[in-house]
């Protein structure tokens, strides 16, 4: 059929009422978002924002209502999509940012791509790998992975990938949203190792839209988690109290779920592969921890600092 390009869209979308099909690759994915409210009577208020990409440039797409049970979870990163009878809107300017792999793609950030059950009814396809050819010019997926011994030199709110072996992880715990709010989110710590650096990766996983994934960390599994941001604490010694937190698109995986993701052909991560071959198990698992209170950062040690 005849396709349309993201960058012809953006030329041409308020000239037009019906768009020729896209066809799109999925690089950014954000969590599901849940907008109910008891006054509004939406059977499925659901909402998610992935970033899709061509061989001209990204664009948000919105995944609207009870397309999100249907579709959210076959969306993967690195999906490649065929759309069709969609609508076009400007693009909603608060929503976060994920820091793209490729440095050099163009962003269409004036409008977003809006899939819906009705007004048009979208037409979803998803394309299996093996058919996607390599003349329709689609961008892999790319990412930023760090090792441990590159964390120190990076700046606050810096986004990157991560990849290690878990030797330590922490009861789930709750936060409110708002001080006085019902809402609550949930959390929990984890350490993971490379063999780059005596330190561990400090990582503060909230639950994102993966519960059986966040459910599973455990020690001795490879857990990768994508686009983190680095929080670093001024007030006490800026070394010692750098951790990873995650955002709205990041993506968490364990062992079991790293077959066919994108990310195993990337160098960092082989090479990590290649150093937990050279440990030894019984040795890791000696040093390996789970559960209990994790106070972080740290107090200080004495009342009169604190």
């Amino acid at each position: 059929s005849k396709l349309t390009s993201l960058g012809q869209l953006e030329m041409t979308w308020r000239s037009r009422v019906h768009f020729h099909p896209l066809l799109v690759r999925v690089l950014h994915k954000s969590r599901l978002r849940y907008y109910g409210k008891p006054e509004k009577k939406l059977d499925m208020p659901y909402q998610a924002y992935f970033e899709v990409a061509d061989g001209s440039g990204m664009m948000s797409m919105v995944l609207w209502n009870s397309l999100c049970p249907e579709w959210y979870n076959s969306m993967k990163v690195g999906t490649v999509l065929l759309l069709e009878q969609y609508a076009i809107k400007t693009s909603y300017p608060f929503k976060t940012q994920p820091t793209p792999g490729d440095s050099q793609m163009k962003r269409f950030a004036t409008i977003e791509i809006s899939l819906n059950v009705r007004d048009p009814p979208t037409k979803i396809s998803i394309i299996p790998e093996e058919m996607v050819k390599p003349e329709w010019g689609l961008p892999e997926v790319k990412y930023r992975f760090i090792t441990r011994s590159e964390l120190d030199g990076l700046p606050n709110n810096h986004s990157c990938d991560v990849i290690g072996l878990v030797t330590f992880v922490g009861r789930a715990e709750r936060a409110r949203k708002r001080e006085h709010g019902e809402d609550f989110w949930l959390y929990r710590w984890a350490h993971a190792i490379d063999g780059t650096s005596d330190q561990p990766f400090i990582l503060e996983i909230f639950a994102t839209s993966q519960p059986d994934v966040f459910e599973h960390i455990h020690p001795m599994t490879y857990l990768v988690c994508t686009q983190m941001r680095v929080v670093r604490d001024f007030t006490e010694n800026p070394a010692s109290t750098i951790y990873l937190t995650t955002s709205n698109e990041s993506q968490i995986f364990i062992t079991g779920w790293h077959k066919g993701q994108p990310y195993t052909k990337d160098t960092k991560v082989k090479n990590f592969i290649q150093w937990t071959k050279t440990q030894s198990e019984a040795d890791q698992m000696k040093k390996t921890v789970i559960g209990g209170y994790y106070p972080f950062p740290r107090p200080p040690n004495n009342f009169l600092k604190y």
